[in-house]
């Protein structure tokens, strides 16, 4: 039987934590939204790894801790299962995404 209640096996980081790891260079951050999505507007010093063509060998493997960020919440968890396959040592994803980012008042690049 499944359980409405059930926790997730991944991690949610919110968006100001996510900022002092990244000025801490303590993670690195993997942007899974598409090119054009990524080019309106991604955190600074993000990776563009869409979805679409996303590979988990090919994700940093540096020791810093590296987290998803996706656009609203839906394409991080695809793309966590993904990691999780490959990797056991990728479980984070930021919470609430872009949105939140931009909430918070964190920066933003556009191209």
């Amino acid at each position: 039987m499944l359980s409405l209640f059930r926790r997730s096996r991944y991690k949610e980081i919110p968006a100001r934590e996510l900022a002092g790891l990244l000025n801490q260079k303590r993670a690195v951050l993997v942007d899974v939204r598409e090119a054009d999505e990524f080019a309106s507007g991604h955190i600074p010093g993000a990776i563009s790894m869409p979805l679409s063509r996303f590979q988990p060998s090919r994700l940093p493997a540096d020791g810093r801790q590296v987290i998803l960020a996706y656009a609203a919440g839906r394409r991080s968890m695809m793309a966590l299962e993904k990691a999780a396959a490959a990797r056991d040592d990728i479980d984070t994803h930021l919470a609430g995404g872009m949105t939140a980012w931009r909430v918070a008042g964190l920066p933003v690049v556009t191209e």
